[in-house]
């Protein structure tokens, strides 16, 4: 991207150069036809962050960094705006009420975990081998081509899978959100019951060919068992509400130039 192009961000008179802002960049998403998407987005979070810091300085706040995991800080910057954030924002505690009425809007949005009936054929591969990924996948569309969606063929495919399964038919019996990799879970949820997946689907394990044998839905979970998620959940949408507000509060007041608060 040429930097050229952007100008510096200055915030109240603090200067964010061209590089600080490219790299952050890096850190945010834009179409790849528009790098100034991903420009912006920066320039937006590195102004913001100026705006949180030196409103922590005027109060006169002293970084307290807290321990995030062994051997993992916080930066002073981090702890600053930590501490401006926890002085500066007063959240209502939410109410039972208030809780409940976000479960009696939809009750059945809170379900326990599906499972899902599976069996799979595997061509096996490594994926970064680019010569034996290619041969794995032509095997697998081959064994699909021939299965051409005859879910009844399947467990007489999948005697050619080089996975352990082959000897139940390919069957790997009841799986459930996060029993396998992330790859072979979203192409579990696309499917309908019986139906096979119409390409194979590539995981660090190889290629699979998956058949989704029947679904369990998950049942709806009682008030008293998701009462804590859904306080949380309110807690948290609270606590953003209140952070964007008082950044909008700090940029009506401020001088911004080379970035905007506007939402992208």
């Amino acid at each position: 991207m040429n930097m050229t192009l952007f100008p510096d961000v200055v915030v109240n008179g603090e200067t964010i150069s061209s590089a600080a802002v490219a790299a952050e960049a890096q850190n945010h998403t834009g179409p790849r036809d528009k790098p100034g998407i991903a420009w912006r987005k920066a320039a937006q979070a590195l102004a913001i962050r100026a705006l949180l810091l030196q409103e922590a300085k005027r109060r006169g706040l002293s970084p307290d960094p807290l321990e995030l995991g062994p051997n993992r800080f916080e930066t002073e910057d981090e702890a600053l705006i930590r501490a401006l954030l926890d002085e500066a924002l007063a959240i209502a505690p939410v109410t039972e009420a208030a809780v409940r009425a976000e479960w009696e809007k939809a009750p059945d949005r809170y379900r326990s975990a599906p499972l899902w009936d599976v069996s799979h054929i595997l061509c096996a591969c490594d994926p970064r081998d680019e010569a034996g990924r290619a041969q794995a996948e032509a095997r697998a569309r081959a064994l699909l081509a021939r299965l051409d969606g005859d879910a009844k063929g399947f467990a007489a495919a999948a005697r050619e899978s080089d996975c352990g399964s082959k000897a139940a038919g390919g069957h790997l019996g009841q799986l459930g959100p996060g029993d396998t990799v992330p790859e072979f879970e979203a192409a579990l949820r696309t499917l309908a019951e019986g139906a096979i997946t119409p390409a194979p689907v590539l995981s660090r394990h190889g290629w699979h060919i998956i058949r989704l044998n029947a679904i369990a839905p998950g049942q709806v979970l009682p008030y008293h068992a998701v009462r804590s998620r859904i306080a949380q959940a309110l807690e948290k949408a609270a606590w953003a509400s209140a952070s964007r507000d008082f950044v909008e509060t700090l940029a009506r007041g401020a001088r911004i130039t080379g970035a905007s608060l506007a939402p992208i």
